[in-house]
């Protein structure tokens, strides 16, 4: 019986091929437990040629000085925290930096309101400290502290999420690089490689303000949206491609048109202005980030591919905007309605997709 296929893998399986072209050719100098030079590194997030030709697909298309800064950062003793509102590929950025310097991007602690010391510092096997009393083999090592023994990145999801006395275990690790275990009368000291990158936004309810303390045990590295319309459409293009060949959806690939509608559409609405500049516009509760624009088109090519003729329209998108625009019944669907009538009835080429929206507001 076949395996079934993993839905995500992780980057350092999707893109093993890459990793180990860049290995070969890489002969510039590393820091003490990379895997990759900081300039294979950088050639790995941005895309580029080998000298044997070898293709290196871009992972972050944006600024390359911000990239060349984290990436700068983690070969320093200074941890680096990925800033900016929600879905500016953050986590993108951070799951692809660890992949490329230590080969495992798996070790991550996802930050929430729940969130407790020990996903960051350790646990306890309760049966085995109950039954032999605090020892080695009791303790649970959170993904931090397998970090630190194996000299490998951790990664800290949604830093800001986390309440402040959890935030606050960090201080002593990120300083000092050593996690104290007292109940067994001994620490667990960061081997070479070791490093953290964390990631936060503002723009989410329940946030909790980093401490000054903490922060200068990070650089802070803000990543912006995308500067341009062209940029976006790239960015929104190829992940869509990427993730309707992982989720093998019975669609063609959507035309650029579409998907250039969708992101002036999302740009207009998180910018509060027409792109040409002409009309101001009320602007909804919600990031409409680019992240969103790419679940946009994914949710249409699966209306197309399982409902329609695999040809994405008007209508296989209208249901998924409305969605990702009315994230407050009444306020945003206002906004919503108001900029269907002045903007996309009165575009030239528009009008399908202002009736099948109109339809399912």
């Amino acid at each position: 019986m076949t395996a079934p296929a993993l839905l995500r893998q992780h980057a350092e399986q999707q893109y093993a091929g890459e990793l180990a072209a860049l290995a070969r050719a890489d002969d510039r100098p590393k820091p003490q437990g990379w895997r990759l030079s900081p300039w294979a590194v950088r050639l790995y997030l941005l895309g580029g040629k080998l000298p044997d030709g070898f293709q290196v697909s871009a992972k972050y298309i944006g600024n390359a000085r911000l990239v060349e800064i984290a990436v700068a950062t983690l070969a320093t003793d200074r941890a680096l925290l990925l800033y900016g509102v929600p879905g500016t590929a953050k986590s993108w950025l951070s799951e692809h930096l660890a992949a490329a310097i230590c080969g495992d991007s798996t070790l991550l602690v996802q930050g929430t309101a729940g969130t407790d010391e020990t996903a960051l510092r350790y646990g306890w096997n309760y049966a085995r400290l109950l039954a032999e009393g605090p020892s080695e083999k009791a303790l649970v090592p959170s993904p931090v502290m397998r970090a630190m023994r194996e000299g490998k990145l951790a990664r800290i999801e949604e830093l800001t999420r986390m309440p402040g006395e959890v935030q606050d275990a960090l201080i002593t690790l990120l300083s000092e690089k050593t996690l104290p275990v007292p109940e067994l009368s001994s620490e667990v000291q960061a081997h070479a490689g070791f490093n953290v990158i964390a990631t936060a936004n503002n723009r989410d309810r329940g946030v909790n303000e980093l401490s000054s303390a903490l922060l200068r045990r990070f650089n802070t590295v803000v990543l912006p949206t995308p500067e341009t319309l062209e940029q976006e459409v790239e960015i929104v293009e190829k992940r869509v491609a990427e993730m309707g060949q992982a989720l093998a959806l019975p669609a063609e690939k959507p035309a650029l048109e579409e998907i250039r509608r969708v992101v002036t559409l999302f740009r207009e609405l998180r910018g509060g202005a027409t792109l040409d500049g002409t009309t101001k516009l009320k602007t909804p509760s919600g990031a409409l980030s680019t992240a969103e624009a790419i679940s946009v088109m994914n949710g249409g090519l699966a209306m197309a591919g399982y409902y329609g003729d695999g040809v994405l329209r008007a209508p296989d998108l209208a249901a998924g905007l409305t969605g990702a625009i009315v994230k407050d019944p009444v306020q945003d669907r206002l906004v919503w309605l108001e900029y269907l009538k002045t903007v996309v009835k009165e575009r030239e080429g528009w009008k399908d997709l202002y009736r099948a929206c109109m339809e399912v507001l």
